[in-house]
C-alpha cells in the first residue's frame, strides 16, 4: 500500500517541525508539504491532494476552518484533523460542523501523532479526552428536575393523604376539611395523577416515599 500523504498548516514554527517530523518517522505516512499561513496552505491542499490535513486553527492570515471547508468540500478522500490551543466549544463546533472528523489540542497533544494520522485515514476520530469529554456533555439530556414533595402536592392534597394514611374515609375527611366529598376526591384525583398511581394505596406508598405522609 501506498503511504498516507500528510499536509501540515501549522503557523507555529516548532510544532510544525515536531509534526514533521514525527509524520516523517513513520513508514508508512509521507510528508508532502508543510505551510504557515492560509493562502499558502491553500494552495498546497488544491494541488497536493493529500489523505490527511493537519491543521491550526489561528493562523496569521485567516482561520483554518476555511482549510477544513475546503478540503471537506471539494477534496472528499482527504480527512482532516485539527491540532489546536483552543479547545472551547464555539472552535470545537466550528471546525466539525466544517468538515473535521479529528480534533487534538496541542497542550495535550500525544507523541504517536503517527498512531493518530493511522486511526484517523482509517476511519476513526481522534478526539483529546477534554474535548470528547464537552462534546458527550453537550449532547447529553438535561437532568431532570429532582422531585419535590412540597412544591408537587398542594397542601390540600397532602392533608387529604395524610388523612387516607391514618384510615379516614373520603366522607370523614370531607367533614373534617368542611368541604365537599366531591372536593375531596378532586384532590384524589390531582394526587394520583401527580404522582403517577392509580390507587389510595399507591398514593400512600409514594406520598411516604417523598416525605409527605409520615406514621
Amino acid at each position: 500500500m501506498d503511504p498516507v500523504s500528510v499536509l501540515i498548516v501549522e503557523d507555529d514554527e516548532r510544532f510544525r517541525a515536531a509534526f514533521a517530523a514525527m509524520v516523517g518517522s513513520a513508514p508508512d505516512l509521507r510528508l508532502v508539504g508543510t505551510a504557515s499561513d492560509l493562502p499558502q496552505g491553500l494552495l498546497l491542499l488544491r494541488e497536493l491532494k493529500p489523505d490527511v490535513l493537519l491543521v491550526d486553527l489561528g493562523l496569521p492570515s485567516g482561520s483554518g476552518i476555511e482549510l477544513i471547508r475546503y478540503a471537506h468540500g471539494q477534496l472528499p478522500n482527504t480527512d482532516v484533523m485539527v491540532v489546536t490551543v483552543f479547545g472551547d466549544e464555539p472552535h470545537v463546533m466550528a471546525s466539525l460542523e466544517a468538515g473535521a472528523t479529528g480534533y487534538l489540542l496541542k497542550d495535550a497533544q500525544p507523541a504517536d501523532l503517527a498512531d493518530q494520522v493511522r486511526t484517523l485515514h482509517a476511519g476513526g476520530s481522534p478526539i483529546s479526552p477534554v474535548i470528547a469529554r464537552r462534546l458527550l456533555q453537550r449532547l447529553a439530556p438535561e437532568p431532570a428536575p429532582a422531585l419535590d414533595g412540597d412544591a408537587l402536592l398542594s397542601p390540600q392534597e397532602r392533608q387529604v393523604l395524610t388523612y387516607s394514611a391514618k384510615g379516614f374515609s373520603f366522607e370523614e375527611i370531607a367533614r373534617m376539611l368542611g368541604v365537599s366529598r366531591h372536593t375531596v376526591m378532586t384532590y384524589v384525583k390531582r394526587s394520583y395523577r401527580k404522582l403517577q398511581v392509580h390507587s389510595k394505596t399507591e398514593a400512600i406508598y409514594e406520598a411516604r416515599k417523598l416525605g409527605l405522609v409520615r406514621d
